[in-house]
């Protein structure tokens, strides 16, 4: 098996609570899975929302799913600026203490009092994955992926171990264009 991993760009998204998705769709709605993600389970559904900051709104931001436990918005560093938020860059489902915002739907509205982050960099890999690259869970490593004429170093990345998983790394669009990065760009723990 290869040292390096496949890096995806992680576009500005949604998850969503069910009770979140009825108020913004309407009573039993479920998602509609347009396109399965690298991450095993894990789907772009069809359905968009429009999030609302102090400054700016952003429409057509596309929900992810399956439904989680609570409602979470993840953005890059400059939607933040853009919609007025101070959203700390934190790992997915870290949202204690976080801006909120409002997100629209077609059948309502539903204000959140926290929960938007700009997504931590980060790798996912199984058990067997870690063990051949030598890292553990939780642990802080540096990237070095190699993007057209932009090679960069990423550092803090965080690794994280779970054998539902797919070896992939995921990075912000902002992360992305800084290093000019590609569909089907590697990376490389260094």
């Amino acid at each position: 098996m290869s040292k390096t991993f496949m890096v995806e760009t992680s576009a500005r998204h949604i998850h969503v609570s069910q009770a979140d998705l009825e108020t913004l769709f309407g009573k039993d709605y479920t998602l509609t899975n347009k396109k399965d993600l690298s991450q095993p389970g894990q789907y772009a559904s069809a359905e968009r929302l429009t999030v609302v900051g102090p400054k700016k709104e952003m429409t057509g931001v596309t929900i992810l799913g399956p439904i989680r436990p609570a409602t979470q918005v993840e953005i890059s560093l400059t939607d933040a600026r853009t919609l007025g938020i101070n959203a700390p860059v934190r790992e997915s489902g870290d949202t204690k203490g976080t801006p909120g915002c409002k997100l629209v739907g077609p059948a309502g509205e539903v204000e959140i009092s926290e929960g938007v982050i700009a997504a931590k960099r980060h790798i996912h890999m199984t058990s067997a994955d870690a063990a051949l690259l030598g890292v553990a869970d939780k642990q802080i490593v540096n990237v070095k992926i190699a993007g057209e004429g932009r090679e960069t170093v990423f550092g803090d990345v965080v690794v994280r171990v779970n054998d539902s998983f797919a070896l992939a790394m995921h990075i912000d669009t902002d992360e992305s264009n800084a290093s000019n990065a590609c569909p089907g760009i590697q990376g490389e723990i260094i």
